[in-house]
């Protein structure tokens, strides 16, 4: 298959699914936090909701995590922010010693001291996330919505780097912070961070009220954050597998599609950064979609296929989590990437797939084509 000069692989070319066992369960632990960020997709409040699993139960959903077997998936335990569960250290101390590896994603508050970044990391987690969504302080605490949130994070980014938990900071793109994306990453190699998650921007929640990039917009973003990938810092992206497809073009010296967007963010990292210090990218030729190779456990126990996209699949206090995982129909159909409309058809849906969270925010069903994605555009406009 062809397009634009530029050979597409098959269908099944680009490699396996995760039909027998996620890389990631996600755990919202609670919806309780004490920020209320513009893009939240939980709502989040200041209490807990009622409904919450329990410890009891929380140590049984470490046991589902285990009956995948090895090499077990990796829980990441977020919220809300998971230090408002008492029980927080408890549960990743017998993660822990079931063998499960884990990830902690705190709010960045005033619970978010040096003792607890210590017991984090004494109760068995070797990474944490921390978000950062803007080069200052006037965007960031706008986007998080309370004053010194900004500095607070920078602390908290330093202060885990010099503990020694690996920190990953994550960053939502949306069209308020999009043009910062070159300063936010200068400012993350200079604190030390070894790993830059990109979260694209899906309509739910409070974020539903926000403003989105256009398709060509997103595309300059993806070839930024592809020159970016090769100046020492690994980069992952969220609800954004069309980078893939724009990576493996890259790879190949296909054309660049970014336009004016993307020329101003590439020239501002090589005045920030110089030369890459890397010939090839950080970005993985293959990963993973909602439902192939992650699921997510919401915090009264419902199992969706993502943390964005709240399609019920079951719940873990009946249905079992390796059972759902396995054995539900519209995860399978995501793993065998029978998708409708351009999604379904394109070359590239192998190794990319689009967001299924994002094509049921706009559509109402998950297995839609992702609006987001500029090849998809292409497709779907019609011949003149």
């Amino acid at each position: 298959m062809e397009s634009d000069g530029v050979r597409l692989p098959g269908p099944h070319e680009a490699g396996r699914t995760f039909s027998d066992r996620p890389v990631l369960v996600f755990w919202e632990m609670t919806r309780a936090c004490p920020l209320s960020c513009i893009h939240c997709r939980a709502s989040a409040i200041s209490d807990p909701l009622p409904g919450e699993l329990t410890t009891d139960e929380g140590h049984r959903l470490i046991d589902e995590v285990v009956r995948f077997g090895k090499p077990y998936p990796t829980v990441i335990f977020t919220g809300g922010d998971p230090l408002k569960r008492e029980d927080l250290f408890d549960i990743l101390r017998y993660a822990s010693a079931r063998g499960v590896g884990s990830a902690a994603s705190p709010a960045v508050s005033d619970a978010l001291t040096t003792d607890a970044l210590g017991r984090l990391k004494a109760s068995g987690t070797a990474s944490i996330s921390i978000s950062l969504d803007g080069a200052g302080a006037l965007t960031h605490d706008a986007i998080r919505r309370k004053a010194g949130t900004f500095e607070k994070t920078l602390w908290s980014i330093q202060k885990a780097v010099e503990i020694g938990l690996h920190v990953q900071v994550n960053t939502v793109v949306m069209e308020k912070n999009v043009r910062e994306l070159p300063a936010i990453f200068h400012l993350i190699k200079g604190l030390g961070a070894k790993t830059w998650e990109v979260f694209f921007l899906v309509k739910v929640g409070r974020g539903s009220g926000v403003e989105d990039l256009r398709p060509e917009e997103y595309e300059d973003a993806c070839n930024f954050l592809y020159d970016a990938s090769k100046y020492g810092i690994t980069i992952r992206t969220v609800e954004a597998p069309f980078i893939r497809r724009v990576a493996a073009e890259r790879a190949r010296g296909g054309a660049k599609w970014g336009g004016e967007g993307y020329l101003r963010m590439s020239s501002e990292l090589v005045s920030f950064e110089g030369s890459p210090t890397a010939s090839t990218s950080s970005i993985r030729p293959r990963g993973t979609l909602d439902g192939d190779g992650i699921i997510f456990v919401s915090y009264d126990g419902v199992i969706h296929p993502g943390g964005l996209l709240p399609t019920k699949l079951g719940e873990v206090r009946t249905d079992g989590l390796v059972n759902v995982y396995r054995e539900h129909e519209l995860l399978k159909r995501i793993r065998d990437r029978d998708f409708r409309g351009s999604c379904g058809t394109c070359g590239y849906r192998s190794i990319c797939g689009g967001s299924r969270a994002r094509a049921n925010a706009y559509s109402g069903d998950p297995l839609e084509t992702d609006p987001a994605c500029l090849l998809a555009a292409r497709l779907m406009k019609p011949a003149s």
